[in-house]
């Protein structure tokens, strides 16, 4: 039987993440921990480097939030939006301060993690030939092949201190479980010295030895299990809530105004206690609408009887 590892976001947060830390909250448009996101803004850490293939919403409202110094990080935007506006200040006015920067392909964020994940040195890729990221960022270099075979590009490890990951579910002991689109939540894991697992829900440890192929992070590495339904809102969660479309067009005009920014995280973050309260304030309604409207089972696996 494993040792429980549940804890409270509040908890979790205040134990695992340090100012100064690497953090890498994963999850590619789908299951994106907003909920951790914004406890680690309530919280005041500071001097995080944010690490991520896509920076959206969450990395916005943690740089408006003061959280941040860095960005590691692929493509950047509100995605099917447009830009992210609390980034862009301090990045083009240093508005209140200047933000540092350190730009990847998403496969070379995806090579970082591996590599971070692997103990290797640095991972090597060809996806850098004709363009400008080399260029761009120093850390990006050309080796020749150890075979004979010609030039490649190398990116260094990523190894940060804390990776989050949100899933449907996961037991006490960590050991977790997705099902839908996948990023490199598995490679981030793997890569950090420290883990917060945010899940739907909490299921018994034989509901995942039931079914062991669809375990991405096995609890060894975890380190918290916050239990947290709707945690990824305004992302989506296969199976339980659908995208809040809604959420990100709403936030375009609001990124815009570092005033109408604040006010917004003093609303939905500092005045808040934690995620029940959020769905609150989001109303039945909203969070109605975002349910799937029917159901789509994949089917099941017989593993057979062990003997």
């Amino acid at each position: 039987m494993s040792t429980s590892k549940v804890a409270t976001m509040r908890d979790a947060v205040a134990e695992i993440v340090r100012d100064g830390d690497t953090v890498a909250i994963e999850g590619f448009t789908h299951l994106i921990s907003f909920a951790a996101g914004h406890e680690i803004i309530r919280q005041r850490k500071r001097d995080l480097t944010l690490a991520r293939l896509t920076p959206d919403l969450i990395y916005d409202q943690m740089v408006a939030g003061g959280v941040a110094r860095k960005l590691i990080f692929s493509w950047l935007g509100n995605p099917g939006v447009g830009g992210l506006n609390a980034i862009r200040r301090r990045i083009e006015n240093a508005d209140p301060a200047p933000l540092e920067l350190e730009e990847y392909s998403h496969f070379g964020m995806v090579g970082r993690y591996t590599a971070g994940a692997a103990n290797l040195p640095f991972y090597p890729l060809r996806s850098y030939f004709e363009t400008d990221l080399p260029k761009a960022n120093p850390l990006i270099r050309p080796i020749e092949s150890p075979y004979g075979d010609g030039m490649v590009y190398a990116v260094p490890p990523l190894r940060p201190d804390v990776t989050v990951v949100h899933a449907q579910r996961a037991d006490a002991g960590g050991n977790t479980q997705v099902w839908g689109l996948l990023g490199c939540q598995k490679e981030a894991a793997f890569a950090a010295e420290r883990v917060i697992v945010v899940v739907e829900e909490l299921v018994d440890e034989a509901v995942i030895r039931a079914d062991p192929n669809r375990t991405i992070i096995p609890g060894l590495v975890v380190d918290a299990v916050v239990v947290e339904p709707w945690g990824a809102h305004p992302s989506y969660v296969q199976g339980a809530y659908d995208r809040d479309n809604r959420f990100y067009l709403d936030w375009d005009p609001i990124s815009r105004d570092e005033a109408a920014v604040q006010a917004w995280l003093d609303e939905w973050v500092y005045g808040l206690d934690g995620r029940a309260a959020y769905l609150d304030r989001l109303g039945a309604d909203r969070v109605a609408s975002l349910l799937p409207s029917g159901r789509a089972p994949s089917g099941s696996v017989d593993y057979g009887q062990y003997r």
